[in-house]
């Protein structure tokens, strides 16, 4: 896995989460559980295991959610799921 890359399109991705305004509960808390799956991850990645996938298509249900209503961070999780995709987790 690309850690750099991925580790730049994480702190984007939590950028971006601070600036999404016109969020409901539920759609920010599907985000924080989001960022926590990916950072999980990346720990997990540092120490040499094999990744995982990210549980319960959280990713998918993110993009798919936010691809009208936020199209800058579906930009952001598309890639973050290319990144992920291509590291085959």
């Amino acid at each position: 896995m690309k850690n750099q890359e991925l580790l730049k399109l994480l702190e984007q991705f939590h950028n971006e989460i601070g600036l999404v305004e016109n969020i409901d509960e539920d759609d920010r808390e599907l985000l924080t559980h989001l960022a926590a799956d990916i950072q999980s991850l990346l720990e997990r990645s540092g120490q040499g295991n094999e990744p995982e996938p990210l549980p319960g298509g959280r990713l998918q249900e993110a993009i798919d959610r936010f691809q009208i209503s936020h199209p800058t961070l579906t930009n952001t999780l598309s890639q973050l799921s290319a990144v992920l995709g291509n590291a085959g987790i």
